[in-house]
C-alpha cells in the first residue's frame, strides 16, 4: 500500500523569472533534484506569458501550487520540497506554523537584498 501512495503525491507547478540569473540558477538546483518530475516549471519573464495572478506580484515572490491552491513565500518553497525527495523533510517540518513563520521572515528578508544578488550575478 506505501508503494501506492508515492504515485498520488502532488503535482506541483512553479512559477519563476527566468530573467533573474539568481532564479535561473535556483530553478536549475531544483530540476536536477526533482527526480521524479513533479514539478512543472512556468518561466513568467515572457511579456505574453500566461499567470493565476497580477504577472507583476509573481515576479515579485515565490509563488507554486499544491493540490490547486496558490502558495507564496516560503510557504510556496515548503510545497516544492515536499515533492523533492531530498528536501522532503524541510518542506513537512515547514507545515509546522511557527516553522514557516520563521522562514517567510527570512524569505522577506531576502527580498531586500535580491536586486543586489541578481546584479552581482547577472
Amino acid at each position: 500500500m506505501p508503494e501506492m501512495l508515492c504515485d498520488f503525491m502532488a503535482k506541483i507547478t512553479v512559477w519563476y523569472d527566468g530573467a533573474c540569473p539568481l532564479c535561473m540558477r535556483e530553478i536549475a538546483l531544483m530540476r536536477r533534484l526533482d527526480v521524479r518530475r513533479a514539478i512543472e516549471f512556468l518561466d513568467i519573464a515572457p511579456a505574453d506569458a500566461v499567470c493565476p495572478l497580477d504577472r507583476q506580484l509573481m515576479l515579485a515572490r515565490f509563488h507554486a501550487s499544491e493540490d490547486g491552491v496558490i502558495l507564496s513565500g516560503a510557504a510556496a518553497f515548503a510545497a516544492m520540497w515536499r515533492v523533492i525527495p531530498l528536501l522532503k523533510p524541510l518542506g513537512f517540518i515547514a507545515r509546522n506554523w511557527l516553522v514557516l513563520q520563521l522562514l517567510e521572515w527570512l524569505y522577506n528578508r531576502f527580498l531586500v537584498i535580491r536586486p543586489g544578488l541578481q546584479k552581482f550575478l547577472g
